[in-house]
């Protein structure tokens, strides 16, 4: 689902404790996903705050089947020209282009580059198997390894960081 879809749905934390969740686009490459925003949204604020997220993807069929992880942000302070591959910015040319942005006005615009590091998937397959995933189920449980390879690295990295 992370190579696949064109948009997450990002939560964050607001200082008050309210939810803030909002659609984006991004980029995955195997062990983050990345995200271009403006560096002044509400989400980056809510970041510097608290770097917990929540993410959740995937269509709901008849069945709700959608995948949401868990993850912890950073705010790197390198740009985005700096740090999104090619293909983030390949991905989206075409809605980029809709809205009348250039790739370099969407690089000046969405500075700030939000890299999330999954700790926890979960996924969400309602009481069958959907006929979206009967297929995919060998994905689902690649992308479940992935996520806890890179929370094993992460609690080694810091191990102040807990994983359920």
């Amino acid at each position: 689902m992370l190579r696949s879809e064109t948009v997450v749905w990002l939560s964050t934390v607001s200082p008050d404790g309210g939810p803030h969740l909002v659609p984006i686009w991004f980029s995955w490459n195997g062990e983050t996903v990345l995200i271009a925003s403006k560096p002044h949204a509400r989400k980056v604020a809510n970041l510097r705050a608290n770097p917990s997220v929540m993410l959740a993807l995937g269509e709901p069929d008849d069945d709700f089947d959608v995948g949401m992880i868990q993850g912890r942000a950073e705010l790197p302070g390198e740009p985005a020209t700096a740090l999104l591959p090619r293909a983030h910015l390949a991905k989206y040319r075409g809605q980029m282009a809709s809205i009348g942005l250039t790739t370099d006005e969407f690089l000046q615009t969405y500075s700030q580059v939000i890299r999330i590091r999954p700790t926890r998937f979960l996924p969400w397959h309602g009481r069958t198997v959907p006929a979206t995933l009967r297929d995919s189920l060998p994905l689902d449980r690649r992308l479940a390894a992935a996520v806890r390879r890179v929370a094993a690295e992460a609690r080694v990295a810091s191990p102040s960081l807990v994983v359920a």
